[in-house]
Formats: structure tokens, C-alpha cells, sequence
């Protein structure tokens, strides 16, 4: 049993001393992707979340979970300049909590000339930033609501 347990958490180190997105080296070619071991990557771990449907993608849920909509050029822009300047960006979606939706967005993003990004529905401390159309901001340590009047 105690082997399982050693196992199971050499397995996850290994898991999170990987970086799965790196911008591609061509700023024209947006497909490229590799794995590299953390000690070799020169990105920060921090990150940026970008929503999906309603904020990189028009939001398409009344067609079904299936499909996803048209992307909203601002925010594919934004992503890809993102990017380009080595920032490294997650699909951050309740999607990902269905299995089933995981290749529906790869295909979609792959489609919209985006690398395979890293998938997520969970927030963690390298969460630099996140852009999404159902937030309010809130500032620090305050409770104050950052709203534009």
C-alpha cells in the first residue's frame, strides 16, 4: 500500500514539474506546442485564465454543450499577442469539468489557430489574471467592489 502511495506521488511531481504551453518560436504558425521539464522552460509558472464561451468565444450554450461559437476577434487577438509575448495562457471554462468537452475545445482552438493550451476549471496561486464576461471585480483585502459607474 505505502508503495502505491510513493508511486502515486512520484507521478504527480512529475506532472507539475512539467510545462505544457510554450508560445510558438513563429509568430505566423500559432499550432506549435511542446512539453519541456520546468528546470528547461523560461516562462514564469504564473499564468492568465481566459473564459471561453462569452469571452474568447461567442456565447453559443442554447446550441448545446456540442458546439462552441465564433470567436470574438478582440479577445482572439488579445490571446494570441498574449502569447507571443510569453505569457502563458490557460482555457480557463466550466467546461472542463465534463471529460466529453475537452476535445471539442482542442478542436475549436485548433480551428481558431491557438496552440493546445492547457485546459482548467480551477483556480490556483499562479493565477496571474483572468479575463471573464461573468467577473466583478473585487479589490484586495478590502471587499470593495471595482465596478465602472
Amino acid at each position: 500500500m505505502f508503495e502505491r502511495i510513493k508511486n502515486y506521488f512520484q507521478k504527480a511531481k512529475q506532472e507539475i514539474d512539467k510545462e505544457y504551453t510554450i508560445p510558438p518560436a513563429d509568430p505566423e504558425n500559432h499550432t506549435q506546442t511542446r512539453s519541456v521539464d520546468r528546470a528547461d522552460a523560461v516562462l514564469p509558472r504564473i499564468w492568465t485564465g481566459i473564459d471561453l464561451d462569452g469571452t474568447l468565444a461567442c456565447d453559443n450554450l442554447s446550441a448545446g454543450m456540442g458546439r462552441i461559437g465564433e470567436p470574438v476577434p478582440a479577445m482572439l487577438a488579445l490571446v494570441k499577442k498574449m502569447l507571443n509575448n510569453g505569457i502563458r495562457v490557460k482555457i480557463f471554462t466550466a467546461r472542463a469539468g465534463d471529460p466529453e468537452q475537452i476535445s471539442i475545445i482542442r478542436k475549436w482552438l485548433k480551428d481558431n489557430h491557438l496552440p493546445d493550451l492547457e485546459i482548467t476549471n480551477i483556480k490556483d496561486y499562479q493565477m496571474h489574471r483572468l479575463y471573464d464576461d461573468r467577473c466583478i471585480q473585487v479589490e484586495r483585502n478590502t471587499g470593495r467592489l471595482i465596478v465602472d459607474e
